[in-house]
């Protein structure tokens, strides 16, 4: 996912997507727990997603207030 095409969306596909992200770090966090999880580094891919989409959150919402 990039920054680029995060972008493009309206708040409400962001709120979505973080939403998606969220459910799926949490279900790699309990795979990892219960030693089923074989790909460890889709939970860093996960993270920086989520962080990227916060991001692309924050400065939408500053460019409104302007």
């Amino acid at each position: 996912m990039k920054a680029n095409e995060l972008k493009t969306k309206s708040m409400v596909e962001l709120k979505d997507e973080l939403h998606a992200l969220l459910k799926q770090q949490f279900n790699l966090r309990m795979q990892k727990a219960t030693n089923q999880l074989t790909a460890t580094h889709q939970l860093r891919t996960v993270r920086r997603d989520i962080a990227r989409l916060k991001t692309v959150m924050r400065e939408q919402v500053g460019e409104a207030n302007e």
